[in-house]
C-alpha cells in the first residue's frame, strides 16, 4: 500500500476492496455480514467488523470528495423534516435539497421548533457557503420564525404541495432505516446519514428521464468520479 493515499496507511487490504465494500454498504440496503458474504464469494476474506470500521472511517471522506466535485447548488432550496426512531425515541431528520434533488445537508435533532430550524438554517449556509434565492418548505411555523431571523431577504414559499422534491429525497433513507432496524444513537445516525446522503445519490441519477444508453454512459462517468475520489484511479494510472 506504499503508493496509496495516506488515508489508507496501515490498512493491509487494497484500496479497491475497501472502496468496493464502502460502495456496497452505502449504495444497497445490505448489512455488514451480507457484504462479508458477498466478498467471500469473490474469494476475499474480510470480517463484517472490518467492513464496519471501513465504512465509519472512509464513508464520510468519500462523501466529502463527491460533494467537492459537484457544481454549486441551485438557488432554489427545498427543506423538509421527518421523524425517525433512534434508540426507541422519536427524533427529527432535517434535510435540504436543491432544485435538481442534490442533497445539500442533513441534520438529526431532538425537536422541530424554532431553535432547531434556526440551527439547521445556519448550518446549511455554512456548509454550502452560498445564499439561496428562494426556499420552499412545508407549513411548519418553525420555518417562518427561523427564516425571519437567519435569511430575511430570501423569498420563502410555504406550501405542502410545493415540497415533494425534499419529501421524495427521504425515501432512500427510509429504506435504509428499515433494513438497519432503526438507528441506535443520534451520533451514529448523523454520521451514517451524512455519508449516505453524499454517496447514495451519486449513484442514483434520474433514470426515468434517460434512455438505456444514456444511463449507462452517465453511470460510467459516475463510477470514474468514484474511482478518483477513493484513489483507485490513481493506483491504476501508477500501474
Amino acid at each position: 500500500m506504499g503508493d496509496a493515499s495516506p488515508l489508507y496507511q496501515g490498512h493491509r487490504y487494497p484500496v479497491e476492496i475497501i472502496s468496493h465494500c464502502v460502495w456496497l454498504y452505502h449504495r444497497f440496503p445490505l448489512s455488514f455480514r451480507e457484504i462479508e458474504e458477498l466478498m467471500l464469494e469473490r474469494g476475499v476474506l474480510v470480517s463484517h467488523e472490518t467492513v464496519r470500521r471501513w465504512c465509519a472511517k472512509f464513508g464520510q471522506a468519500y462523501a466529502h470528495g463527491l460533494r467537492r466535485r459537484r457544481p454549486r447548488p441551485g438557488d432554489k432550496w427545498h427543506l423538509d423534516e421527518v421523524f425517525i426512531k433512534i434508540g426507541g425515541e422519536q427524533k427529527y431528520l432535517w434535510r435540504a435539497v436543491d432544485a435538481d434533488g442534490n442533497v445539500l445537508d442533513i441534520l438529526v435533532q431532538n425537536r422541530r421548533d424554532k431553535a432547531a430550524a434556526r440551527r439547521f438554517f445556519r448550518r446549511l449556509l455554512k456548509t454550502t457557503c452560498s445564499m439561496p434565492r428562494v426556499i420552499v418548505t412545508d407549513q411548519l411555523r418553525s420555518y417562518r420564525a427561523a427564516h425571519r431571523e437567519v435569511m430575511p431577504l430570501v423569498e420563502h414559499r410555504s406550501h405542502k404541495g410545493l415540497n415533494n422534491r425534499a419529501e421524495n429525497s427521504h425515501q432512500p433513507t427510509r429504506q435504509r432505516e428499515r433494513a438497519m432496524k432503526g438507528f441506535r444513537s443520534v451520533g451514529r445516525a448523523q454520521r451514517f446519514l451524512a455519508a449516505f446522503s453524499g454517496i447514495s445519490p451519486h449513484f442514483r441519477p434520474h433514470r426515468h428521464r434517460m434512455t438505456a444508453a444514456h444511463y449507462r454512459a452517465e453511470m460510467t462517468v459516475r463510477f470514474a468520479i468514484w474511482d478518483q475520489v477513493t484513489g483507485v484511479a490513481g493506483l491504476s494510472a501508477a500501474a
